[in-house]
């Protein structure tokens, strides 16, 4: 069993930058593929990024290419999200998702755990 941990949410401007880290206990970590989902109010859960277990392969949902970094670090158990150039449309709860495996997984169905989410507002 994984649990998960998310932080780093908040209340940021447009055009701001927030770093959310998600932290697993448990064991085998590093067979875990990861994703950064989030969901917006009164939407459903979208991908937001992707990250295998080596940290070698990425993906990233159109909407936040190049604004929005994922990595892992491994050795700390933590995955990160780095999000810059935030807009209001950035406005969702974000959860980390992990589930065995050595690609790397855009749909929400693929995961196995979740953490409990972590609100990033952006006010317009």
């Amino acid at each position: 069993q994984v649990q998960l941990v998310e932080s780093g949410g908040g209340l940021v401007q447009t055009g701001g930058s927030l770093r959310l880290s998600c932290v697993a206990s448990g064991r085998t970590w590093g067979s875990y593929a990861m994703g950064w989902f989030r969901q917006p109010p009164g939407k459903e859960h979208d991908v937001v990024a992707a990250i295998s277990w080596s940290g070698g392969s990425t993906y990233y949902a159109d909407s936040v290419k190049g604004r929005f970094t994922i990595s892992r670090d491994n050795a700390k158990n933590t995955v990160y999200l780095q999000m810059n150039s935030l807009k209001l449309e950035d406005t969702a709860v974000y959860y980390c998702a992990a589930t065995k495996g050595s690609g790397v997984y855009s749909k929400a169905i693929s995961y196995e755990h979740w953490g409990q989410g972590t609100q990033v507002t952006v006010p317009s």
